[in-house]
């Protein structure tokens, strides 16, 4: 009786197998196969910078006093560290299937950096650098490793400029703190002040949606301010004023990079 079921479940298993490949057009497993590789031919489409950007160091913010009307304005002084902005490789098509420019920034010891790092760096005749970020371009004709890149002949005064860097972390806060939340009564016999409240319905749909707005850990985050105006670049210090806050704390780390505007230096499809 064994037997008889197990060739029954055979003969069924084998039936089930052909209509399934029938169905499928008789391709079988070498379908799948063919499936798997159209779908890794799919080009990766990545967004363009407006043009090549250097990284910086932020030192803080001041009052400055515009020469012409008086008026004060709040503005973020940044700085370069030693080694400055170095251009470490040149991305084409034709090498890595893009056009980018890896720039390195902050020379330090050789012994902060592994042999892999000092190899790479040293095929561009730069020096050792802790930082290394790359900006894609649509041409890179103009870019040549080891090649050093001013500030000053990058940008100008009264230029926009997007700031990228990590925000500063506040550690787990509260929702009112975390995302404006108001507070309840303090009074009149209230019992919730900063409670977070209902947070979703009961049987429908009996579950928390996902994306609720609650406590939780707050900044320590990549941000991006978008077209900060450039105040003054002083040569003699090594230093840039940028209107308004930009990501961080005195000391973080930032990317500066021409700011995008459509129509004029980004397409508008």
């Amino acid at each position: 009786m064994a037997m008889a079921a197990v060739g029954i479940a055979g003969g069924a298993l084998a039936l089930l197998l052909q209509q399934k490949q029938q169905r499928g057009g008789g391709r079988g497993i070498g379908g799948a196969v063919s499936f798997r590789r159209a779908a890794s031919s799919v080009a990766v489409r990545a967004s363009y910078e407006a043009g090549v950007g250097v990284m910086a160091t932020k030192v803080g913010m001041m009052t400055y006093f515009d020469p012409e009307t008086g008026k004060p304005v709040p503005v973020t002084v940044v700085g370069f560290r030693d080694g400055g902005n170095v251009v470490t490789q040149v991305k084409t098509a034709a090498t890595d299937g893009y056009d980018a420019v890896q720039v390195g920034y902050h020379s330090v010891r050789e012994d902060k950096l592994t042999r892999p790092e000092l190899g790479h760096l040293g095929k561009a005749g730069a020096p050792p650098l802790r930082h290394l970020q790359e900006f894609r371009l649509t041409a890179v004709d103009a870019f040549e490793p080891g090649q050093e890149l001013e500030f000053a002949e990058l940008f100008k005064e009264g230029d926009l400029v997007d700031v990228s860097g990590n925000s500063i972390g506040k550690g787990f806060q509260g929702g009112i703190k975390r995302h404006n939340f108001k507070r309840g009564l303090m009074t009149h016999g209230s019992k919730s002040h900063r409670q977070l409240g209902s947070i979703g319905a009961g049987t429908t749909p009996g579950r928390v949606y996902k994306g609720k707005k609650m406590p939780g850990r707050m900044g320590g985050t990549k941000t991006k301010i978008r077209k900060l105006k450039i105040v003054k670049i002083d040569n003699d210090l090594r230093v840039v004023m940028i209107k308004g806050a930009v990501p961080g704390k005195p000391g973080n780390l930032l990317r500066i990079a021409p700011a995008k505007i459509v129509g004029k230096n980004i397409p508008k499809n």
